[in-house]
């Protein structure tokens, strides 16, 4: 299924159903009093977050979504109907702008949270509510309220655990397959990766945490260049970020620096995040000379930066690595409750 993280559409509540002018008309009683019902509500659109969709793709080719109007009061005090609602599902980590005005309605970020995009018109009062000891027999009744339509950005940010981010064929894709049940598409060229992909990483029978693979980045990203800019949101809410660099890298320092500035360019959120490097692809290099490599990696990069030697194929330095991203998570996990 494609992958579709970015949908403008246009819903319009509906509008609510006008009070009825009615009186009581009995055989015996010549002048019964006002007796009209009130009107229906008008039917709201709503979001609703489903862990089960990753992919904001139905509402590419579904924009406009128009919820029914409230129906009329009648006699005998009798409420119209209420309007039909219109409720969207949407993956979990969709935030809703107007598209307009550009400010954010609201955003999905558990299972069964609704968000109101647009509210349904109240319906109108009968004209038995207007009834008084100075006027008996009223005949005014109130009209519904209109609706509301708006134009509406539904933009999609991945929930995971930990964000992977490198330079193309950085090892990522294989990495995520290595440790977890996730199969992205993994070949030796640049930009295999073409939409981020989520992994299930299980620690222990009952414990887990997920991971993001987005496509590579490059120098100039955050202006747009490459595959550009698009894919970054997509780790701005995660609680670590694991950067890979292969140990194919000409300069690793300078490779780290690239990244970093990517990531701060784009957002200060992300250049804040807590970090950890893994040097990749640790298996091209011979056994006995792999602790010596590692240590020249180390030094060129920053001393508290903690740093881990893997190699996804050869699944060496994977326990140690998912071990203490594990610890990492739990850390932020209790911070936020």
């Amino acid at each position: 299924m494609k992958f579709v993280d970015y949908v403008t559409i246009t819903v319009k509540s509906g509008k609510g159903g006008p009070g009825s002018s009615s009186f009581r008309r009995e055989k015996y009683v010549p002048r019964g009093g006002p007796d009209g019902g009130d009107g229906g509500a008008g039917g709201s659109v709503i979001l609703v977050g489903n862990k089960q969709l990753y992919t904001l793709l139905d509402l590419r080719y579904n924009r406009h979504h128009f919820a029914d109007n409230g129906q009329a009061g009648s006699s005998a005090m009798k409420s119209g109907k209420d309007g039909e609602d219109i409720v969207l599902s949407v993956p979990v980590g969709t935030v809703a702008r107007n598209t307009d005005s550009g400010s954010v309605i609201g955003e999905i970020l558990e299972e069964g949270q609704k968000l109101v995009l647009a509210a349904g018109g109240k319906g109108g009062k009968g004209n038995t509510h207007f009834k008084s000891a100075t006027r008996q027999a009223p005949t005014y009744h109130q009209p519904g309220l209109p609706g509301e339509e708006i134009n509406v950005t539904l933009e999609l940010k991945l929930l995971a655990d930990v964000g992977l981010v490198g330079l193309p064929n950085a090892g990522k894709s294989t990495f995520v397959a290595s440790v977890s049940a996730a199969k992205p598409k993994i070949a030796d060229y640049p930009f295999t990766t073409l939409e981020p992909s989520l992994g299930v990483v299980s620690i222990g029978e009952y414990e887990s945490f997920v991971v993001a693979d987005i496509p590579g980045i490059i120098e100039g990203a955050h202006e747009g260049k490459g595959l550009g800019d698009r894919f970054l949101k997509h780790i701005e809410r995660n609680a670590i970020l694991l950067v890979l660099i292969p140990v194919t890298s000409e300069d690793i320092g300078a490779e780290y620096r690239i990244l970093r500035n990517e990531l701060s360019s784009f957002s200060n959120l992300l250049s804040n995040k807590h970090h950890v490097v893994a040097i990749s692809k640790m298996d091209l290099i011979q056994r006995d000379e792999q602790d010596e490599w590692l240590k020249d990696a180390r030094s060129q990069l920053p001393d508290d930066i903690r740093v881990f030697g893997i190699s996804s194929v050869a699944r060496t330095g994977l326990k140690q690595l998912t071990s203490y991203l594990w610890d990492a998570v739990k850390v932020q996990r209790e911070a936020e409750y």
